[in-house]
């Protein structure tokens, strides 16, 4: 018996479907990096398997936020896209105060949902779990309407998911948020260029 025994244990016990949801998810960041409309349908795909694996897992916010990402991911289409009055979306910037307003609401929802799931018991989890949930709400909102940010904030919500992630015993899944962390900076790069020549190229 080696060390990686136990490692490659627990990866072999994981279920097919969260296998499923995190390659369909990982095509979606790859997509989402080039600002392809594609990213939405690998989107939606994943979003379906993973309320499967959380409603299994017993983490209530995270299934009810996949039904949001797939309407969600209906509006990035078309946002992405354009039509044929609208320009495709650019990426674009929020100012400091737009990101205090955010995270001040997204800090009071999680506290208010977090205590209903409770009802006052001592356990962390909920609240974890409902911060995640509004988050990912503001950000998914964010990444549709191509705001530059979205990758800093996905850094420290995709950190945090792998930690409750692992907590839950979602091997697979708590990768999967480190490698989103990985590539969102990645992505805040790629973005960063990607507005910068398009701005040197407009003048």
């Amino acid at each position: 018996m080696t060390l990686l025994d136990p490692v490659l244990g627990a990866f072999a016990a994981v279920p097919a479907i969260e296998w499923g949801a995190a390659g369909l998810a990982l095509g979606y960041l790859g997509f989402a990096i080039r600002q392809s409309a594609w990213c939405w349908a690998f989107a939606v795909a994943s979003a379906v398997l993973y309320l499967v694996v959380f409603a299994r897992a017993g983490l209530v916010m995270q299934a009810a936020l996949q039904v949001f990402y797939v309407g969600m991911s209906v509006y990035g289409w078309r946002s992405w896209r354009g039509s044929a009055s609208t320009a495709p979306r650019a990426v674009s910037r929020w100012t400091m105060r737009q990101h205090a307003v955010a995270w001040a609401a997204v800090a009071a929802l999680a506290l208010v949902n977090g205590w209903v799931i409770t009802q006052g018991a001592s356990s962390w989890v909920p609240y974890l779990d409902a911060a995640i949930a509004w988050g990912s709400v503001l950000t998914t909102w964010m990444v549709a309407r191509k705001v530059l940010e979205n990758w800093l904030y996905w850094v420290v919500l995709d950190s945090t998911a792998a930690l409750l992630a692992a907590w839950q015993g979602l091997a697979t899944t708590a990768l999967l948020f480190l490698l989103y962390a990985a590539f969102a900076l990645r992505g805040y790069w790629q973005w960063r260029r990607d507005a910068r020549l398009a701005v040197a190229h407009e003048s």
